[in-house]
């Protein structure tokens, strides 16, 4: 597996494994869907997922409590028919693509417990429109921002599996609803750093198999302004600057192409913050920006006391 090693195996029929055995433990999310399983926090996959969602989070991941962790067991005769259509249809990428069929690991935000039953009871396609946006497991942030809050204040995020095949560039702002040409199974945002993958409305329900549900608390809208590497926290120019004196010469270019990108409204300016964070990583980041706010602070106690003088 490229994104994230839940088992110890790799070769692909096994990489489903999970879904066809149960787990020791008690309660389930939702509590009405016999599928999901609760996973104890002394089991290694429980482990595994939670430390990937927390560090994906970057600076709000130590804001945020993991409550628990439920796989999806995959039990009862429609919940053994996706995951075998899910299978047939991997193997029959992975002929059209010259072996591979590009099986990953990508985030979904859910709109709370009754979302999470539709889902497994009836796929994504009945209420997402012409396609599926999923966050790579290793940048969950995208779609952590789509979890509805529940009334305990708790969310509730799928890990899934993605058969998402040869990759075509997808401006996130198209009304684009299939694949450009039969070249093509999925889309993505970015090749270099990508934020975003899009399966097709004709795919939702063949190429998504939800595997793990993370429940959680934490991340309000109010901290996510922790995370902007800008005014007024500290201008984008100025912060291209600083990281070019310690990041290589390709990387400084690929983010002036991203800030470029943004000035002439190609993308987001969230897609470029999610772009950096990826290339210089939050510690990067977090550290040149504390040091910008410290020297800016120094220079303003410095005038005042001039103007004391």
């Amino acid at each position: 597996m490229e994104q994230i090693t839940l088992s110890q195996r790799h070769h692909q029929d096994s990489l489903f494994s999970d879904c066809e055995s149960t787990v020791s433990g008690s309660g389930m999310v939702p509590p009405e869907h016999s599928s999901f399983v609760r996973l104890p926090e002394a089991h290694v996959l429980h482990d595994l997922i939670k430390t990937r969602f927390i560090r994906g989070l970057g600076l709000l991941g130590p804001k945020t409590e993991v409550l628990s962790v439920h796989r999806n067991a995959c039990s009862g005769v429609v919940s053994q028919a996706r995951l075998h259509s899910f299978l047939l249809h991997a193997r029959a990428v992975a002929e059209l693509r010259e072996g591979n069929a590009n099986v990953r690991y990508a985030w979904y935000g859910t709109r709370g417990e009754d979302d999470v039953n539709d889902i497994v009871s009836h796929g994504f396609s009945h209420a997402h429109g012409p396609r599926l946006l999923l966050s790579p497991d290793d940048a969950p942030l995208q779609s952590v921002r789509e979890c509805v809050v529940g009334k305990d204040g708790v969310r509730h995020a799928l890990l899934c599996r993605v058969i998402l095949g040869r990759l075509e560039l997808v401006d996130d702002g198209t009304e684009q609803c299939y694949p450009s040409s039969e070249k093509y199974d999925s889309g993505v945002d970015s090749f270099s750093a990508p934020s975003k993958y899009m399966i097709w409305s004709n795919r939702m329900n063949t190429h998504v198999l939800p595997a793990y549900v993370v429940s959680f608390k934490g991340i309000e809208k109010s901290e996510e302004e922790f995370l902007r590497p800008t005014s007024p926290w500290m201008p984008f120019p100025t912060l291209i600057s600083a990281l070019s004196k310690v990041l290589a010469a390709r990387d400084i270019a690929l983010i002036s192409k991203f800030y470029k990108d943004k000035r002439e409204k190609k993308i987001s300016r969230q897609e470029l913050i999610q772009r950096v964070r990826q290339i210089a990583g939050d510690k990067l980041l977090f550290a040149v920006i504390k040091s910008f706010r410290e020297k800016k602070k120094q220079r303003f106690l410095h005038k005042q006391g001039q103007r004391m003088a």
